[in-house]
């Protein structure tokens, strides 16, 4: 708090302001100095009526002065069920102002991810990634920061955002480094809960905050009385009207406005009068204020309250059925009550809009509408919202709020309006709808429909919840042919999501057995052998295979359950080490003219992208690099373009690391894992995406000798048992067991790798570079137990020249020549740099040449090997190098 005030020269808002005015200050010239200043947020907190919409009010008032350019938005009590409202009114301005090709080259690839979101471009058919949808309209935000700067968003009430603002702010807040824009929020501390309350308070932690917006003292408040009445406020007058409001801010401006209305005179003797004035302007006196001005009014002012946004004359003259003098006559007399107001658009289309005066006048105007009316008005207000051709996404908030009555067309209404939800990223918005329209309910043929509908709205954000509605939807009558298929697909996809891939194993198989169409039972079998195949725990059935081979030779891949089945099959022989020639021939037949089929692709949702994983990955095992690379390649891609943000995006970035490791680009690995963590981080840890990208991050700083790096890596992720129910490649087991040997923990190292022996045999993976724990081990054990040693080099060996790579087999013979002295050492060495040489492992290949190099004591190869481990990034092997050329040199 600073000196009270003496003169009226401040407008009576902000009186004990002067911090907070000029911390605004500081950040609108901070912002205004560089282009490439970085982003400001600055948070105003304080309970309703303190002052923090005045000091909004200021902040633009600042901005502009300066020459910025400002857009506000404003939170509202009954619209937080609308999802992107609050953003929509920040953006949606600027971007509608444009031409629309104008629009679509500033936001290039964002436009058609958050074009919808913004209401600028009508959604897509396929369901929009939240998180991708998220990152378009922070991406917005930067490229609309650089055409206007400089920028500052306004955001009042934003306690009271929707879910998918608060969302986008937290994540803006954590982009703000890079993005000069200055964003002030004025909100209530609490009012706010769930996710709408970690993503507020994610964006606060990172954000300024303002001194802490307290009430007007008694000083205050009787100069702020003295300013607004005059000097000749008597001082007993003064202290009653601090005693009556509390120093609010808001209701001692509202207060001194009516004395000023009703001439009462600033004397001892009128004080008395204060607290029948007050409560005219809150709760009961104001709606009983509201009545004197007429029944008109009154109705004009509930209809407005229902309507929350988007106040118009003639839309409230539709909802309250008054004709269109009437309104504007009942608009004009709620303006003189100070109730409703123009809104300030300045810098922004204007328009004929309405606002309340004040959000705590809103919520008593609201609150005061008899229930039965309220829910009865909100009915009429979704049919006018509809008719006037906004869409059912737009009508579905109100529908919300209607009893349920058995309304088919409710029921109707609100799929439509999931639908829509679900197109621009709201699954949220999309789940309330759903819920609602089976409280209504449906009728008994469609009821299975809407709860399978509502499990497909909530698989990515809440699996548990998924397996419930489809279980649900499932035991009842209504799913037929292949929505019945699709649900039980789904079903097991939610079981593999919430960790329970033994049941969703089940799920398909019971479901197979009990279907009569042919294709149908492909595809569930399909279904099976593909949760069978990714699942890591699973005892491995020795029939399995065979049954799985049995099944794919009859497979010509004319359609995808026969595809998928190729795959699977392709797959399954690669994991078990398997000829690789099969391994590729499986997997060529499974594409139609060299790519993936129609409906097998990385972002159609039938199949899902565990297929075409699989078989990128059966081509990375099988030194098919150049194919696995390009698929891995179009997931990034796909992803990108579609905007899918989330799990898919962190999973392709960590494929095409595995991609630039298996090749030996060991830099490029590491930044493409480390981008997958960033993403992973975001979905939360522990999901098989999660321990894919750690693991292959783990893998690649041990082959660039970056062990510390490594170490840390693994504890700062939780790199140790117990590992996840799906299968990880390459096998955690074999990586961390690499690790603990690298950092010296000898004997922890060794059994991590004797359990991954565990692991890999009872489920029958037999292929030494996929779980390549038998060289490890066999390298690990050479000086204690060198017959063991000795033995697991030469099993190790068979099945590198059973599966038959370049690569299994100069593996092997790196284990090998390692355990062994002298010439026959060298004849290993040299063995294993010839494979490698004509394999598409670089990394590998370089490891061989030094040490083929250090064997035979040869400069030459040694030189060799030591640029090619740089050109890799493998600073270890560089180092290694180094030191061995030394010793040859010197000797």
């Amino acid at each position: 708090m600073t000196e009270v005030r003496r003169t009226g020269a401040v407008p009576p808002s902000l009186w004990e302001r002067d911090e907070e005015v000029a911390t605004i200050t500081r950040a609108v010239d901070v912002l205004c100095a560089d282009r490439s200043s970085p982003g400001t947020l600055l948070e105003a907190r304080g309970e309703a009526g303190v002052g923090k919409s005045a000091l909004l009010a200021e902040t633009r008032r600042i901005a502009e002065a300066r020459g910025c350019t400002v857009w506000s938005a404003r939170g509202g009590e009954t619209l937080r069920s609308v999802p992107f409202n609050v953003v929509r009114q920040l953006l949606q301005p600027a971007l509608v102002s444009m031409l629309p090709e104008e629009a679509r080259d500033y936001l290039g690839d964002w436009y058609d991810i958050a074009g919808p979101a913004l209401g600028i471009t009508d959604p897509g058919e396929r369901q929009a990634d939240p998180q991708g949808v998220c990152d378009g309209l922070v991406a917005a935000v930067r490229r609309l920061a650089r055409r206007e700067w400089p920028l500052v968003l306004v955001i009042d009430d934003a306690h009271w955002a929707d879910q998918e603002t608060l969302r986008w702010l937290a994540a803006l807040a954590e982009r703000l480094d890079e993005t000069s824009v200055l964003v002030v929020i004025a909100r209530r501390p609490g009012d706010v809960s769930g996710d709408s309350a970690r993503h507020l308070e994610a964006a606060s932690a990172v954000g300024s905050p303002l001194a802490p917006l307290n009430a007007l003292t008694p000083d205050a408040t009787a100069g702020l009385t003295r300013a607004t009445l005059g000097p000749h406020a008597e001082a007993a007058f003064c202290r009653e009207v601090w005693a009556v409001t509390g120093g609010n801010l808001y209701e001692t401006v509202e207060l001194l406005a009516k004395v000023q209305d009703s001439e009462l005179q600033p004397v001892e003797a009128e004080a008395a009068e204060l607290r029948s004035l007050n409560r005219s302007a809150r709760g009961s006196g104001l709606v009983a204020r509201l009545e004197q001005l007429g029944v008109d009014a009154t109705r004009f002012a509930w209809a407005a309250a229902i309507l929350g946004g988007g106040i118009t004359v003639d839309m409230v003259a539709a909802l309250a059925t008054l004709d269109r003098a009437d309104a504007a006559r009942c608009a004009e007399l709620l303006r003189g009550a100070r109730i409703l107001s123009v809104p300030d658009t300045a810098g922004q289309p204007g328009g004929d809009e309405l606002e309340f005066v004040h959000p705590l006048i809103a919520t008593a105007v609201y609150n005061s509408i008899p229930g039965a009316l309220r829910t009865a008005m909100h009915g009429i207000a979704a049919q006018l919202v509809t008719d006037s051709g906004l869409g059912a996404a737009a009508a579905s908030r109100h529908l919300l709020k209607v009893y349920p009555d058995d309304d088919q067309e409710v029921v109707a209404q609100l799929r439509e309006a999931a639908r829509e939800h679900l197109a621009v990223g709201a699954p949220d918005a999309a789940r309330r709808c759903l819920e609602r329209a089976l409280q209504e309910p449906p009728l008994p043929e469609s009821h299975a429909l809407v709860l399978f509908e509502l499990g497909c709205a909530t698989l990515l954000t809440a699996p548990s919840t998924t397996i419930g509605h489809l279980r649900t939807a499932l035991a009842m009558p209504g799913l037929d042919g292949e929505q019945r298929v699709d649900a039980v697909f789904r079903l097991s996809q939610a079981l593999l999501h919430n960790d329970q891939l033994e049941e969703a194993v089940r799920t398909v198989e019971a479901e197979a057995a009990r279907n009569p169409d042919p294709s149908a039972r492909l595809r569930l079998q399909a279904a099976q052998y593909m949760w069978e195949g990714i699942h890591a725990g699973e005892t491995s059935s020795p029939h399995r295979s065979a049954r799985l081979a049995e099944l794919a030779a009859t497979c010509t891949g004319r359609d995808n359950a026969e595809r998928a089945l190729l795959i699977l099959r392709g797959f399954d022989a690669m994991t078990h080490g398997e000829s690789v020639e099969e391994v590729v021939e499986l997997c060529d037949r499974a594409l139609v003219n060299g790519r993936l089929a129609p409906g097998l692709g990385w972002t159609d949702t039938e199949w899902g992208l565990e297929l075409p994983m699989m078989l990128a990955s059966s081509y990375a095992y099988a030194d098919r690099l150049d194919r696995a690379e390009a698929l891995f390649t179009e997931a990034l891609r796909a992803y990108e373009s579609a905007g899918w943000n989330g799990g898919h995006l962190a999973l392709a970035h960590a494929y095409v690391g595995l991609g630039h490791r298996r090749r030996g680009r060991l830099r490029d690995a590491e930044q493409s894992l480390r981008a997958s963590l960033r993403i992973a981080e975001r979905v939360g840890r522990g999901l098989p995406l999660y321990w894919s990208a750690t693991c292959n991050l783990v893998d690649t700083l041990l082959a660039r000798g970056h062990v510390e790096e490594a170490r840390t890596v693994a504890d700062q992720y939780d790199f140790a048992p117990p590992y996840p129910s799906t299968i990880v490649l390459p096998d955690p087991r074999t990586v961390r067991g690499r690790l603990l040997l690298a950092t010296g923990r000898t004997k922890e190292g060794v059994n991590e790798l004797e359990a991954a022996e565990k692991a890999a045999a009872a489920r029958g993976r037999h292929n030494p570079v996929v779980v390549p724990w038998a060289t490890e081990l066999a390298r690990a054990l050479a000086a204690e137990d060198p017959a063991r040693a000795a033995r697991l080099a030469t099993d190790a060996r068979r099945q590198a020249e059973r599966f038959g790579t370049d690569t299994a087999i100069g593996e092997a013979l790196r284990c090998a020549a390692a355990l062994e002295t002298g010439q026959r050492a060298v004849r290993l060495a040299a063995q294993a740099v010839t494979y490698l040489e004509a394999s598409p492992c670089q990394y590998e290949h370089a490891a061989a040449r030094v040490e083929y190099g250090i064997a035979a004591r040869s400069a030459a190869e040694l030189n060799r090997g030591m640029a090619l481990a740089d050109s890799c990034g493998a600073d270890g092997l560089v180092a290694r190098a180094r030191e061995a050329l030394a010793v040859v040199r010197a000797g």
